[in-house]
């Protein structure tokens, strides 16, 4: 029988926390590998970590002495550090009940000592750990878990600049949006006016009303002159557009979602399918999309049986505003769901539920879909009987 997890006082406030960080995984090693080392250096152990822990995973964001990229949040020693305030030491791990049939206590590395350090943010939330781990029994002086501590709040320290940076660049995007409106608000009436003064110029008689035509010649001018400020306002937002984001495209979208969730499907025995109608381009946060299909996926995961199928399909459609729309489909053949539960999904309301093969519910990441979605104006729809698999649909503009 699987030991309980422990419970995290405002869980649902502290996945918010996480997601607001808009972190890609794969990408944070460059930015604290010198960290992770050093934990490992001060503290003389074989293994570091720095893990971000989310509804569903434990992400191993940076490593040292270990190839881990992941694991089940209910498998993992730092769910318990982050319960807590300070720092949670486990020195004998094949004696604790908690975590001597663990794979990782079993089997190769064969880990025997634990330390970890809660990653707490500046809203008062642990996202994750910074831990060190051994093959041997030992125990930490006062003096290297304080110098831990200070590596912790190091890491995050670098997370909160990457989430500020990329705050930034959202606002420069925005800035942007608005540019582009107001240059084509501005090019309607200008086009307007100068095809009146045009008319003006080539119907009336120059003899008969020379002052008319000067002052229409002069509103042309003045029109044009106008039109191309507005054009110089597109052309320099299209300009930092491209600075600030090209656009990602789908297939490099696809292959990170594969690198992420593939092992998650496989250590389950599901066949995991990503597919796309075409290889085009979207500008919709790319962060903010992994973790809103990388949710979705999770929980088909989870609501899978062994040897079942995971399918993702991307499309680019045009809605009936004329706005570009980016469709994801993923459906699972899974256990299904009630109407209830949909409703509950549909309204934030989702309860914890285990998974096929008893995984831990903590009941927060479908909550965490459908907060994301709506905030960014798109739409989740859920098509689900019983026994019959789930199809999850979302729309997000871009």
């Amino acid at each position: 029988m699987q030991p309980e997890s422990p419970k995290i006082e405002h869980e649902m406030e502290r996945i918010l926390n996480l997601s607001e960080f808009e972190l890609d995984y794969t990408e944070l090693q460059k930015y604290l590998q010198d960290l992770t080392n050093l934990a490992a250096r001060v503290t003389n152990s074989e293994i570091s970590l720095v893990n971000l822990i989310d509804s569903y995973t434990q992400w191993s964001v940076s490593k040292s002495g270990i190839d881990l990229d992941q694991m089940p949040r209910e498998d993992s020693v730092c769910q318990y550090t982050i319960a807590g305030d300070e720092g949670f030491e486990v020195k004998r791990l094949d004696e604790d009940d908690r975590f001597k049939d663990k794979f990782y206590v079993t089997d190769d590395p064969n880990l025997r000592y634990y330390y970890g350090i809660p990653l707490k943010t500046y809203d008062g939330h642990n996202i994750g750990a910074l831990c060190v781990l051994d093959t041997q029994y030992k125990s930490l002086d006062p003096e290297k878990k304080e110098l831990l501590k200070l590596i912790a709040n190091e890491v995050v320290r670098r997370l909160t600049f990457l989430k500020e940076n990329s705050e930034l660049k959202e606002q420069l995007r925005n800035m942007s949006e608005n540019q582009k409106k107001v240059s084509h608000d501005i090019r309607g009436p200008l086009g307007g006016i100068i095809g009146l003064a045009s008319i003006m110029e080539s119907e009336l008689d120059p003899e008969r009303a020379k002052d008319m035509l000067e002052m229409a010649v002069m509103i042309k001018k003045g029109g044009e002159s106008l039109l191309e400020l507005a054009d110089q306002i597109m052309n320099q937002e299209s300009a930092a557009k491209n600075k600030i984001e090209d656009g990602v495209r789908i297939s490099d979208f696809i292959e990170k979602l594969e690198k992420l969730y593939k092992p998650q499907a496989a250590n389950k025995k599901i066949a995991l399918t990503f597919e796309s109608d075409e290889n085009f381009s979207f500008s919709f946060s790319k962060n903010k999309l992994l973790q809103i299909i990388g949710n979705i996926v999770s929980n088909c995961i989870k609501f899978s049986d062994v040897n079942g199928r995971v399918s993702v399909k991307f499309a680019n459609k045009e809605s009936e505003e004329s706005l570009d729309k980016l469709l994801i489909t993923v459906h699972d053949d899974g256990i299904g769901m009630t109407k209830e539960t949909i409703e509950n999904i549909l309204s934030g309301k989702a309860k914890s539920e285990e998974g096929t093969k008893g995984e831990t519910g903590f009941g927060y990441g479908m909550n965490l879909v459908q907060h994301l979605i709506k905030k960014a104006d798109g739409y989740l729809a859920i098509d689900s009987k019983p026994g019959e698999g789930s199809t999850f649909k979302v729309t997000v503009p871009w």
